[in-house]
């Protein structure tokens, strides 16, 4: 319980450490490189960033049945699939190197159009830097899976955190002594390797690892395989939503709108890290509930504490982002990215769904019953290339953002929530009652900040900013406690205040 607790906040940690080094670091990122490289440096990290998708689904499956194996006490087993895993992972980083290669040699067919001759000069230096990168993450990534299923969160957490600072304090030095965007990839990935190789001694010094040859019969691989599959298809289907934006406005209108795309795909990424600290750290736990046999009347209860937890975080950074985003864009990295903030307010709302019901996925991956969900994100997926295609070129990075909501939309909520109900025994209506009944927290703010705009205007400015954030943050959990929360909740925040002021 002190790994899932401590885990959780650690979680917390390196998101808000993440941020704080993300907020201060990419502005001046983003200025000493210019919009164009800084487009370039993103389109080629989300072409590379294609090439984890090879990871198959392995590394989830690695959590899942390490923890079967802990549930009932089989170190045998559990031996034999480490040696497995990471054979299966070592050949997935060779095949990396060619798949790399292959797109190596292509960057001239694809971004000849858009791109300048030394731009795309720069790019195949970074994308063989990048493409190494991943091939020697596959076979080390096996150890961190490993850490995971052992639920040693508090050490994994600390390393993220470690990593998020050391890649920009190494960094910056070369970014203002004038270097550019294949620095970035450069200090990254040393970062990266060192990172991963701390793993490996931890699972060999303080969990006493085995990696043996097993026999396995042809049913349990099948299993295996089945299982994996999906997770892989689910893999490239956040690369399609995620990804696939910057690729195709790279292709049609250059890199300046891949540059403003990518900002708003770093609000959305923390985003979508805020909702997973929590659930990123259940899967083995929801394993060990399925395993023994849990009801649907449990289930139903641990989605609703872990969404309603969620909805007080995510309800808060959403209305947040809604009255306070496009002054923050505005300061934070220039008028020539104000058109981020209709492409992120578009996404977080189709998000929210997904991210609030995440504790469903883990669900559905304990039970093996992932096939469905990821069958009708797949075909979606696809659906969305095509359609942000074509409204790329009339609409730029929005017309991705468009195509992309409304695919999740359908797909996450329409579709997967009769889905949960129907399959799975979920009780959805009760769910979303839960959720509905603490949204008159942020309406209740929204209205009272209209109100104030209407009547004093005032010009854009950090002090005014910062001003106005420790305001409305205070108004949202005033409102959150007294209306939105429920006991169990509001105990949770004594709790913590308490243990603050007793540190203190």
């Amino acid at each position: 319980m002190n790994q899932l607790k401590l885990g959780a906040i650690l979680s917390y940690v390196n998101i808000i450490a993440g941020i704080i080094v993300g907020l201060g670091y990419m502005p001046v990122m983003i200025r000493l490189l210019g919009q164009s490289e800084f487009g370039l440096y993103s389109l080629i990290g989300s072409l590379v960033a294609y090439l984890s998708v090879l990871d198959m689904g392995l590394g989830n499956t690695i959590v899942r049945y390490v923890s079967k194996n802990r549930a009932v006490g089989d170190k045998k087993s559990e031996s034999e699939l480490n040696g497995l895993f990471l054979a299966i992972y070592s050949i997935i980083g060779l095949i990396t190197l060619i798949v790399g290669s292959i797109l190596y040699f292509n960057v001239d067919n694809m971004f000849g159009a858009t791109l300048s001759v030394d731009q795309i000069g720069r790019a195949k230096i970074m994308m063989i830097l990048l493409i190494f990168n991943i091939a020697i993450s596959f076979p080390l990534s096996v150890f961190a899976s490993l850490m995971q299923a052992y639920e040693r969160f508090i050490f994994l957490r600390i390393f993220n955190i470690i990593s998020v600072l050391l890649k920009p304090i190494i960094a910056l030095p070369f970014l203002f002594m004038g270097y550019g965007a294949v620095t970035l990839v450069v200090t990254a990935t040393i970062v990266n390797i060192a990172c991963l190789l701390t793993n490996v001694y931890y699972c060999f010094r303080y969990l006493n690892i085995h990696f043996s040859k097993g026999h396995f019969e042809k049913a349990f691989l099948y299993e295996i395989s089945g299982y994996a599959f999906f997770i892989f298809l689910n893999a490239i289907i956040d690369k399609i939503y995620w990804g696939t934006g910057q690729f195709i406005l790279g292709m049609v209108s250059g890199t300046i709108q891949v540059a403003i795309y990518a900002v708003a795909m770093q609000f959305i990424g923390m985003y979508m890290q805020f909702s997973n600290a929590i659930s990123g750290v259940l899967l083995p736990k929801v394993t060990i509930m399925v395993t023994n046999k849990a009801t649907k009347q449990e289930l139903t209860d641990l989605m609703i504490k872990i969404g309603r937890l969620q909805y007080i975080v995510m309800g808060y950074i959403l209305v947040m982002f809604f009255l306070l985003g496009k002054e923050f864009i505005y300061l934070w990295a220039g008028d020539n990215y104000l058109l981020a903030y209709n492409i992120t307010l578009l996404l977080m709302i189709a998000l929210g769904i997904p991210m609030l019901q995440s504790t469903g996925i883990a669900i559905l991956q304990a039970m093996n019953l992932n096939k469905y969900r990821v069958s009708i994100y797949f075909i979606l997926s696809i659906i969305n290339i095509f359609i942000a295609f074509l409204l790329a070129k009339t609409y730029g990075g929005l017309g991705c953002a468009i195509s992309t909501a409304v695919a999740l939309f359908i797909s996450t909520g329409l579709i997967m929530n009769r889905y949960y109900h129907k399959r799975i025994g979920i009780d959805i209506p009760l769910f979303w009652k839960n959720i509905i009944h603490m949204m008159p927290s942020a309406f209740i703010l929204i209205v009272l900040v209209e109100i104030f705009q209407m009547n004093v205007s005032l010009e854009y400015s950090w002090l005014y900013f910062v001003i106005k954030v420790v305001v409305y943050t205070l108004i949202y959990m005033i409102l959150m406690y007294f209306i939105g929360m429920n006991g169990y909740e509001k105990n949770l925040c004594r709790s913590a205040i308490c243990k603050v002021l007793r540190v203190k």
